[in-house]
């Protein structure tokens, strides 16, 4: 299902931003074993969906290795994504079976971008697991095609926003010198956004998943912000747009930055989550 173009990315992030916030969704975050790496939602006592980092450079879960990159399996009723996969497949296939994460379980491959620590751990999980179809952006290269394919898999291009499958959509690539798509959860509490660089702008890919959804509050965005260097004021300026947007909870690992996670868990207080490989969050 294709949904409508998207409208010019300027004049959207000012009308967006200079709206009303939008209202939160959820309640307060209840956590659950820290061996467990659990942050969920109380509301109603049910988790549809469930996110967990298995590949990061930051760490949450002592038992798994860290390496700069980025990967995530999104785990729905019909569904289970991996978004990314990091930088290397031995260190995504040692980690997700930590986890109790079995490569055979999931049936959908997303991949935000042509970098090497999104794209890495590619060959390695489809060795494991060709019974997938990979959404790709589609200004990468034919040897990623040619490299899903040989392990019998399907691949599908994506360029503007589109639906993926059950609560999973595609930003559709988003940037300039470097394409980038990122994963929107559309679900019943709310619009949950993860990026693998934001390489296109954080705020900028959340403005467009708020603009799909225009109904709906965005409760969560979490992952890879392209933040690392960014000046105090920069980051501030950044946090005050997302709580503008209507952010409810936020979540930034991988190429963020340690001023970054430092500054947004002064910003948003008690909606800050600390990410990094191991950590689950339920919705």
């Amino acid at each position: 299902m294709r949904l409508g173009s998207a409208v010019n990315g300027a004049s959207l992030l000012s009308a967006l931003l200079t709206g009303a916030a939008i209202l939160g969704m959820f309640s307060r975050f209840s956590c659950g074993s820290p061996d467990a790496g659990f942050v969920g939602l109380e509301v109603e006592g049910v988790d549809t969906l469930s996110i967990t980092v298995v590949y990061d450079n930051y760490q949450v879960d002592p038992r798994l290795t860290t390496s700069w990159g980025f990967a995530c399996v999104v785990a729905s009723p019909s569904h289970t994504v991996l978004f990314d996969t990091g930088g290397n497949g031995s260190i995504l296939l040692s980690n997700m079976e930590k986890l109790g994460i079995a490569p055979e379980d999931i049936d959908i491959v997303v991949i935000s971008h042509i970098h090497g620590d999104h794209v890495g751990g590619l060959a390695g999980f489809l060795e494991r697991n060709g019974d997938v179809r990979a959404y790709i952006p589609s200004s990468f290269p034919n040897s990623i095609r040619t490299e899903i394919t040989s392990h019998g898999a399907e691949y599908q291009d994506v360029d503007s926003a589109q639906h993926i499958a059950g609560v999973f959509y595609s930003t559709g690539e988003m940037g300039t010198s470097i394409r980038e798509q990122s994963l929107v959860l559309h679900s019943e509490r709310g619009i949950a956004v993860i990026t693998g660089c934001a390489h296109p702008g954080i705020v900028e890919i959340t403005a467009k998943a708020g603009q799909m959804f225009p109904s709906a509050g965005i409760c969560l965005v979490m992952g890879g912000f392209h933040l690392v260097g960014a000046s105090d004021s920069q980051l501030r300026s950044i946090a005050t747009q997302m709580r503008r947007l209507g952010v409810e909870k936020i979540a930034p690992s991988h190429c963020s930055g340690d001023r970054c996670r430092e500054v947004f868990r002064e910003e948003y207080g008690e909606g800050y989550i600390e990410s990094g490989v191991g950590r689950k969050v339920g919705l």
